[in-house]
C-alpha cells in the first residue's frame, strides 16, 4: 500500500484545479494507493464527494491542529500543490519524500511590475502534473473533476428557468476581478434569456439589486445555495458568464461553455478554464496596455479601475446571444 498526502489549502478554484493530480495518481501509480488531502475546513465540501480520496484532513487556522494525526499516517509521499511556509512546516514535521511544482512567482512579478513577459505558455494544471513526473505518471487529458452529490440535485429550479437559463457569477475574492453592479444589470437586460445569479452570502444584496433592475428573468441564488448546489446549477445552465474565480473552474470541470471576464488579472497567468478551447470565450479590456495589474486581482494600475470600467460589455452580450440561439 502506497500512501500519499496532497496539500492545497485554498481556494475553491485552486482546489478544483488539483483534481487531475488526484485522479491520475489514483489510476496510474503502481499497486494499491491511498490518497489523503489536507485543506482548509471551508473547502472540504469540494473534496468530500471525490471517490479517488480516502481521507480529508482540514485546518481552521494552523497546521498544528493536524500534524500529530498526519504523523500517525506514515505517508510515503507528499505532493505539495500550495508551496508556502505552512506546507514547508508540514513537510519538515512529516519527513516524507515530497514533490512540488513551479509557482512562477518571479516571472509573474516581472510581468506585473515591468511588463516583461517570461511566462511559459503552460496551464497551472500541467504545472501541477509535473510534480508527478518522478512516478512516471502522465496527464490523461480528461480535464478537471467535480462530483455533485444527489442531495444537491434536489434544489428546486423555478418554472421560469426550467427550459434553460444562463448562469452569471457575480462574486469574486477581489473586486477588481468582477463587474460593477450596473454592468451586470446592463448585460442581464440585453441578454433576452432567463438568468440565474450565482454568488456567496456577501453577494446576496448585490444579487437582490440586480434582480430588482432586471425583473423576473433574473433569479438570485446568491447566499442561498451551497457550493454543491451552485455546481448543480452550473451543470444545468446553457452557459456560464463569470469572472476569473472558482465557479469558472467548476464549469470547466462540468464541460460547460464559459464566457470568462478578466479584469486586473490575465489568462496568461495560466489559470484560464481548463477544457476544450471551443467552449471558452475570454473577454478582457485588451486595449489597456498596463495590464496585468496584479497577480491575484488585489490591485489595479488604473484609477479608477479601468480594467473593469472599460470592459467591452457588448462582446459579452454578443457571445452569450450566439450561444443561446436555437
Amino acid at each position: 500500500m502506497t500512501k500519499v498526502l496532497i496539500i492545497r489549502f485554498s481556494s475553491i478554484g485552486d482546489i478544483v484545479l488539483t483534481t487531475p493530480v488526484i485522479r491520475n495518481l489514483k489510476e496510474q501509480i503502481y499497486g494499491e494507493v491511498e490518497i489523503h488531502y489536507l485543506t482548509k475546513k471551508p473547502f472540504a465540501a469540494i473534496l468530500e464527494p471525490n471517490p479517488h480520496l480516502s481521507k480529508i484532513y482540514t485546518i481552521e487556522k494552523s497546521t498544528n491542529e493536524v500534524v500529530s494525526q498526519l504523523k500517525d499516517e506514515s505517508y510515503d509521499y507528499i505532493i505539495d500543490l500550495h508551496k508556502n511556509l505552512r506546507t514547508a512546516r508540514v513537510k519538515r514535521a512529516l519527513k516524507s519524500l515530497s514533490f512540488s511544482f513551479n509557482k512562477l512567482n518571479w516571472e509573474k512579478w516581472l510581468l506585473v511590475n515591468f511588463g516583461i513577459n517570461k511566462l511559459p505558455d503552460i496551464h497551472i494544471v500541467d504545472r501541477y502534473m509535473e510534480s508527478l513526473k518522478a512516478f512516471g505518471i502522465k496527464n490523461d487529458n480528461r480535464g478537471l473533476d467535480f462530483f455533485i452529490q444527489d442531495k444537491d440535485r434536489e434544489l428546486s429550479i423555478p418554472e421560469s428557468h426550467q427550459n434553460g437559463f444562463i448562469a452569471v457569477g457575480i462574486g469574486a475574492a477581489h473586486w477588481r476581478k468582477k463587474l460593477r453592479t450596473s454592468q451586470y444589470v446592463e448585460i442581464c437586460r440585453k441578454i433576452d434569456f432567463p438568468i440565474a445569479l450565482l454568488g456567496g452570502p456577501s453577494e446576496s444584496e448585490e444579487g437582490r439589486k440586480i434582480t430588482e433592475e432586471v425583473g423576473d428573468r433574473a433569479w438570485n441564488t446568491s447566499g442561498s445555495t451551497t457550493i454543491g448546489q451552485t455546481a448543480f446549477l452550473i451543470e444545468k445552465c446553457q452557459l456560464l458568464i463569470s469572472p476569473d474565480t472558482g465557479i469558472m473552474h467548476i464549469a470547466a470541470a462540468l464541460k460547460k461553455p464559459i464566457i470568462s471576464i478578466w479584469g486586473a488579472t490575465i489568462p496568461g497567468f495560466g489559470m484560464y478554464p481548463y477544457q476544450n478551447e471551443n467552449l471558452n470565450k475570454m473577454i478582457e479590456a485588451s486595449h489597456l496596455d498596463k495590464r496585468p495589474c496584479s497577480k491575484l486581482g488585489t490591485k489595479c494600475k488604473y484609477k479608477p479601475c479601468k480594467c473593469i470600467d472599460e470592459m467591452p460589455l457588448n462582446e459579452i452580450v454578443e457571445a452569450a446571444t450566439l450561444q443561446i440561439k436555437p
